[in-house]
């Protein structure tokens, strides 16, 4: 049990944030069907934990094989600000390549036990050719499967192209909700597919802000980012405030559109984070980086042991990715609420 622990943490469990809750949301949704099944839905959730934990190995293992750390510590020494927390793990010696390949393949494979008793119990139900048969799974499967293995591994390296932060904003959206709703249904349905779209911009959030903040980093190691495609600070600050409004924009238009209910207003609640943020990412952009030395409340859960965080040097790039983590879960919450009082209302 201590070495999964240990694992999880290795995985960055603390981002499970992301790919956790829009898989609850997905499921929530497919309550209301009638052929919604309690099993494959958690099991949904369980697969999409695991596949991202193997995820997250898998981009460290091929961030150390390229050397990505020692090229960020170069950046450091020139003076520039850097984010050096990366795979301690496999730098302290902890672990091997060796054992972080075993570990990648263990959350593989409970990934691929729950997608395979979830295809088996689906086709029973369904067949597998028809409209609605479990092809499905399979295709998503493949198709997330592809996207996240060459996320950073050769030839295609993805998030070396400056792609990598819209890839996975389609990854935990459209296609993991999709996905999850498909297996808890058995069916695919345009309402889940239209709020897969704010929730995986929300994502998208959480990594653009990430590479907006140690664009330095990024740069002197090679990686091209989606926020050194952009080219330049400006730039960025502008998309990060687009991405921080447009989920907003598209609820409040669904609304007004008729296409959802209004107690979907609730997930403006997260919007008071999203504004701090883009304030923040402004301050950064005019070369400040500095955050308050205590998180304030409303921000949502930060690390326990903050002075822990000031001492390392990393208070300015962890407050602003958690609070784009926690917007998200806000997000989510307040869907997942909203959907519920739907659904008892309507019965």
């Amino acid at each position: 049990m201590s070495r999964i622990v240990t694992w999880c943490k290795n995985g960055r469990d603390v981002a499970l944030v992301q790919s956790l809750m829009p898989a609850v949301v997905a499921a929530v949704f497919a309550i209301g069907n009638p052929s919604f099944r309690i099993i494959p839905a958690f099991l949904a959730i369980i697969g999409v934990g695991a596949a991202h934990l193997a995820a997250n190995i898998l981009d460290d293992y091929f961030d150390y094989k390229a050397d990505m750390l020692s090229d960020r510590d170069k950046v450091v020494r020139k003076g520039f600000r850097a984010m050096m927390v990366k795979y301690p793990y496999l730098t302290d010696g902890s672990q091997t390549l060796a054992t972080t390949r075993k570990a990648i393949a263990n959350f593989a494979i409970v990934a691929l036990l729950c997608g395979g008793i979830i295809f088996a119990m689906r086709t029973l139900d369904q067949g597998f050719l028809t409209p609605g048969g479990s092809w499905w799974i399979i295709a998503l499967t493949a198709v997330t499967a592809f996207l996240a293995y060459f996320y950073s591994a050769p030839p295609l390296k993805i998030a070396y192209h400056g792609l990598g932060e819209l890839e996975i904003g389609l990854i935990f959206g459209p296609l993991l909700m999709t996905g999850v709703y498909y297996s808890a249904c058995g069916s695919v349905d345009w309402s889940i597919a239209f709020i897969s779209v704010p929730l995986g911009i929300l994502v998208l959030n959480i990594l653009f802000t990430h590479s907006f903040i140690d664009m330095e980093g990024d740069r002197e190691c090679g990686k091209m980012t989606f926020a050194l495609l952009l080219g330049s600070k400006k730039a960025c600050l502008i998309a990060s405030l687009i991405i921080n409004t447009l989920p907003y924009i598209i609820i409040i238009t669904a609304i007004s559109l008729k296409i959802l209910h209004p107690l979907y207003l609730l997930t403006l609640l997260a919007a008071g984070r999203s504004v701090w943020l883009c304030a923040s990412l402004v301050k950064f952009y005019h070369g400040d980086p500095s955050v308050p030395a205590v998180p304030p409340r409303w921000l949502g859960p930060m690390m326990k042991d903050w002075n822990q965080v000031r001492e390392a040097g990393i208070d300015w790039f962890l407050m602003r990715w958690m609070t784009a983590r926690n917007i998200i879960s806000t997000f989510c919450l307040m869907t997942m609420v909203t959907k519920i009082i739907l659904t008892i209302i309507a019965k």
